[in-house]
């Protein structure tokens, strides 16, 4: 069986589920997944479905053509579709903690994660190790003001001979910049602490504990111009107490990244991620 993920939205209207699924249907298809939501602020349709087809008669272009002429210009959709045996090529961008790239490539190594990862950049070179413990190429670039410029365009380079299709930020501590952001435009999967705006700097932690917070949280969300205001793909949180030291909070916080990251890698690569103005549809 031939299995595709459609991805649609459009203005909301009218018969839009039907003529989908009934198409699907005349297509000798079967839709085995379907989830919509209406934006009713901006009158949006949103819809992902998953379908199945013959293997041995689906040819997906001619599919293509024909949902985008027959479908897609009468409702005037944006839409895309996605072969479920595509595996997403993914790049990993890490500096010098490893919790993070250590658990994506503990998912990556079992199968949890449905994707490929051709290469590691990093701006230092104390986790080659870990890139070379599980045999996957590791790219030292380093980072200075003076280089920036070069080295987003070495990237850049890595990026297109590679293929890849989105980029994770596994603890890069390095600003990127439009030059990358406009070439992968919601492709770029940034995690980090949910203390912002409140405790700012580089000792979050400590702050937090110095005013006895009770909870603490982690957001994933999509790389954009405006620092760490992106789409958000995924939050979640932790409650602390007094009892809790500053390294306590720390390692329930890296803990609480590990799980977050992981989840939002997991939704943009079976294509569960809606991006629309600055925010996110997710279906589960």
């Amino acid at each position: 069986m031939k299995k595709i993920t459609l991805l649609i939205h459009c203005k909301d209207q009218k018969g839009i589920i039907a003529s989908v699924t009934n198409f699907i249907l005349q297509n000798s298809g079967n839709t085995t997944y379907i989830d919509q939501h209406v934006d009713a602020q901006e009158n949006v349709f949103f819809m992902r479905l998953e379908c199945v087809f013959d293997q041995a008669t689906f040819n997906t272009e001619n599919f293509k053509n024909e949902f985008g002429k027959k479908i897609g210009k009468p409702f005037e959709m944006q839409w895309q579709l996605h072969p479920a045996t595509q595996k997403l090529q993914m790049a990993i961008f890490v500096s010098k903690y490893d919790h993070c790239l250590y658990d994506i490539l503990g998912r990556y190594n079992t199968g949890e994660l449905n994707v490929h990862i051709p290469f590691i950049i990093s701006n230092h070179r104390e986790l080659e190790h870990i890139a070379a413990n599980f045999n996957i190429p590791f790219y030292h670039i380093p980072v200075t003001k003076d280089t920036k410029d070069a080295v987003e365009k070495e990237q850049l380079e890595l990026l297109k001979e590679h293929q890849v299709d989105f980029i994770v930020l596994a603890r890069y501590m390095q600003i990127i910049t439009s030059t990358v952001i406009n070439e992968y435009p919601n492709k770029i999967i940034n995690i980090h602490h949910s203390f912002l705006p409140a405790f700012v700097g580089a000792k979050p932690y400590h702050a937090a504990f110095a005013r006895g917070v009770k909870i603490i949280g982690t957001t994933s969300h999509y790389v954009t111009e405006e620092l760490d205001a992106g789409p958000i793909i995924e939050q979640d949180t932790i409650r602390v107490t007094h009892s809790n030291t500053i390294p306590d909070l720390i390692a329930k916080g890296r803990d609480l990244e590990k799980i977050v990251l992981s989840r939002a890698i997991k939704l943009h690569a079976q294509h569960k991620c809606f991006v629309y103005k600055n925010k996110t549809i997710i279906f589960t």
